[in-house]
């Protein structure tokens, strides 16, 4: 019920305004003969068209009226329309020619500030995303060169540090065990040929250096060499070191098992140094042109959002994805701390040098409907001209701009969007061809008072009436027809 009561309060007061205006009317016919004659004068000057009455962008060179009956409104040369003066405004679009005219006491008011179209440097910036990768040349793989079964691991889990000379596991192996018997008899053969002539204990010699270098291709320990000797025993069971993990790796694989038997080259761990990542950034192809091997580059990730990390180039990969159209380049960083992880998503900046010297504007000047972007040009001091540009690349607060506006003009940099939307409300940009930006709800407001005006004319306080009403929007009633109904003199 709230909203049909609204409509017809809406409505009773949509009879007071009629009526007002026909009290209103009736009081001015008695204006004196000289106002009269003003107005005459003013009926004789030049009809350039009719507008909508609504206020819609429609026009007419012939009088004619709209879809609910109200005829069109004349614009007369000068700007002026029937049954006044013009409207004083501190815009003026008086010509047609699109340009705004705005009072000096308006332009101080609004806050009005401009800045010099000029030639500089735009820094192009390019942006991509990427992800963090293990660097590929310290990745170290745990492949014992011999057969044996694993009796022991020292390390037992992925994600665990290990350092260099770390022991992983304990083996048996009977190749191992063998090769070690032979360096043993061998060690004690040079000891006890001491005293024998020089072709014997070179052979003899020969023989242990030839089992010690077998030891050694097998990865067994310089320690564990000294240790075999002084003991003068094979043995059964040996340690095996983490000889080539470097310092702070962690595991990234483990296929190691207690009790596994596994052959010569299978890889039983792999190990990586963390110390330093890469990030692999896809920069699209239209882009690729500007990076280059030592570009420094600036890393964001969303775990530490207030922490950038720097990198540099160091590849570009020669070959571009057919279905994203971007070529992969390869970002190395310092990750002392281990807070880049694998696989992390990265936002990755490269600066890259421009292409000299270009004409440009603050990017506060331009406003952008969406269709086309606009720069307010000041001419002299309260007048404006909107003129349509074309821009190139931006950089900072700076926009390149390719045509529309010329080196030295003064652009407005502030309170823009105020003197579009003021010069909307009063056609100031019609001379552009179509309108730029959004018309202010007052405008609305206005033009929904004209109409409402013009529907409740010639109907007196009293009379009884029909009324047609239309939802424009949800929540929101127009009322479309207003007219009076025949009085009954049937009592």
């Amino acid at each position: 019920m709230k909203p049909i009561t609204g409509i017809i309060i809406g409505a009773v007061a949509l009879l007071s305004v009629g009526a007002t205006g026909y009290w209103f009317g009736t009081r001015t016919s008695q204006a004196p003969a000289a106002a009269a004659s003003a107005v005459t004068v003013k009926a004789e000057r030049k009809i350039l068209y009719y507008r909508n009455p609504m206020g819609l962008p429609d026009t007419s060179p012939v009088p004619k009226k709209d879809a609910m009956g109200m005829d069109y409104v004349p614009v007369y040369e000068g700007g002026e329309e029937p049954g006044g003066e013009q409207a004083a405004s501190p815009f003026d679009t008086s010509g047609g020619s699109g340009q705004v005219r705005i009072s000096i006491e308006k332009v101080q008011r609004l806050g009005v500030k401009t800045e010099q179209a000029a030639m500089r440097m735009l820094d192009k910036t390019v942006r991509a995303v990427g992800k963090v990768e293990v660097d590929e040349r310290h990745i170290h793989n745990i492949a014992p060169k011999f057969e044996g079964w694993i009796e022991k691991l020292h390390v037992k889990t992925t994600g665990e540090p290990v350092r260099k000379g770390e022991a992983l596991f304990d083996v048996y192996s009977p190749e191992l065990v063998s090769a070690q018997r032979e360096y043993v008899i061998a060690a004690q053969g040079v000891a006890a040929l001491k005293d024998a002539d020089a072709d014997t204990r070179q052979s003899m010699q020969r023989l242990a250096e030839a089992s010690l270098q077998r030891l050694r291709n097998w990865d067994i320990s310089e320690q564990q060499v000294k240790d075999l000797v002084s003991s003068g025993t094979a043995k059964r069971s040996v340690t095996f070191h983490a000889f080539h993990t470097p310092v702070n790796g962690i595991v990234l694989e483990k296929k190691a098992l207690e009790g596994m038997r596994f052959m010569p080259g299978e890889v039983l761990y792999q190990i990586a140094d963390l110390s330093s990542v890469w990030v692999v950034a896809d920069v699209f192809e239209q882009d690729i042109g500007l990076v280059q091997a030592g570009s420094k580059a600036k890393i964001k990730l969303n775990a530490y959002p207030d922490k950038p990390f720097d990198g540099v180039v160091s590849l570009v990969y020669p070959t571009l994805d057919a279905a994203t159209r971007t070529v992969p380049v390869r970002i190395e960083i310092a990750n002392s701390k281990g807070l880049l992880k694998p696989a992390m998503y990265a936002d990755v900046e490269i600066p890259v040098g421009g292409k000299g010297e270009v004409l440009t504007v603050p990017v506060s000047a331009v406003i952008d409907s969406g269709m086309r972007q606009i720069v307010l040009v000041q001419l002299a001091p309260g007048r404006f001209d909107p003129r349509v540009v074309r821009l190139g690349s931006r950089s900072g607060n700076y926009a390149e701009v390719l045509e529309g506006v010329a080196e030295g003009e003064q652009v407005v940099i502030s309170a823009n969007f105020l003197i579009d939307a003021e010069s909307n409300l009063k056609a100031a940009l019609s001379g552009l061809g179509s309108h730029v930006g959004s018309t202010p709800a007052t405008g609305q407001k206005q033009r929904d008072a004209l109409a409402h005006s013009a529907l409740a004319a010639g109907i007196k306080p009293g009379a009884a009436i029909s009324f047609e009403i239309v939802e424009r929007q949800p929540g929101e009633w127009v009322i479309t027809s207003l007219k009076a109904k025949p009085q009954d003199h049937s009592h």
